[in-house]
């Protein structure tokens, strides 16, 4: 690969911050995009030789000064501050910037079903994103993360109250990753990047139903834990009414097993492990 830093974009954010760590457990050169170096979680990643910059996902010219002399990107966009139009124009931004620098390397974390004309509007805004890529001249690789199982974290108080609250059926499966996997995984890609160039891979690492994940959750606090299906109507937000739809529809596709056995060096985290580690910690 070529010489220079990895930046990763948004690197004190959930998926950055997973990237930036495998990154580092690695050896690897990372130059951090933050908003502001001067708050603690870009100070702490100074502190373990991080190089960190200043800019916005919103910035082509903060991202092209960040991206100059750099080996590979790792990129995010979120519809979540100000919504899917918002995070289009975030794409477009790190893919001009891309371009301009002629960026070596581009890995696109987007989500898992982005390309089923799933309906989702956060889905439908990262397939926008995914097909500009695509129909670009900067060498990618994009990550189809599932559903993370720390959004399990949201729901806390509840759980140590003895209720999960998902909407799905007991027995139904959902196809989940940890996030240090998807860092992980990342990180490969950028340290090996001909091995994946063009390829869109999805990404899972288990798929228990809610009524396995409220026993294992359970077995961790020593008590028991239900499962309550929500309600379809009970969800107030639109974009995460028709995500559950769809997971109560066609869902995620990823190949658990044939993706486990093309890539042996990811850990693989099952949701029984992440919740013992997890919650210990969590209280």
């Amino acid at each position: 690969m070529a010489d220079g830093p990895i930046l990763v974009l948004a690197a004190t954010g959930g998926q950055g911050r997973a990237v930036t760590d495998a990154l580092l457990d690695r050896g690897a050169r990372v130059r951090a995009l933050v908003r502001d170096p001067g708050r603690g979680a870009a100070r702490e990643l100074a502190g373990r030789g991080v190089e960190v910059v200043a800019g916005s996902l919103n910035d082509a010219d903060s991202l092209a000064a960040a991206m100059a002399g750099t080996a590979g990107v790792f990129a995010f966009t979120t519809p979540f501050e100000a919504g899917v139009e918002a995070e289009v124009e975030q794409g477009r931004a790190i893919l001009s910037a891309a371009a301009e620098r002629r960026v070596g390397h581009l890995v696109f974390s987007s989500v898992a079903g982005a390309d089923q004309d799933s309906g989702v509007p956060h889905f439908e805004s990262k397939a926008r994103i995914e097909a500009e890529l695509v129909g670009g001249d900067v060498p990618y690789t994009i990550l189809g993360p599932t559903y993370f199982f720390d959004n399990a974290l949201g729901g806390a108080e509840r759980v140590r109250d003895g209720v999960l609250d998902l909407p799905l059926p007991p027995d139904r499966p959902l196809q989940q990753l940890a996030r240090p996997d998807l860092g992980a995984f990342a990180a490969e890609v950028l340290l090996d990047p001909g091995s994946y160039a063009g390829q869109r891979i999805e990404l899972a690492g288990d798929a228990p139903t809610p009524a396995q994940m409220a026993a294992a959750l359970g077995a961790v606090l020593g008590r028991e834990v239900r499962h309550e299906q929500v309600p379809p109507a009970a969800i107030g937000n639109p974009d995460m009414h028709a995500m559950w739809a769809f997971l109560n529809g066609p869902g995620y596709h990823v190949d658990i097993p044939a993706l486990h056995a093309a890539h042996p060096q990811i850990h693989w985290t099952r949701f029984a492990d992440w919740a013992r580690d997890a919650w210990a910690t969590a209280g």
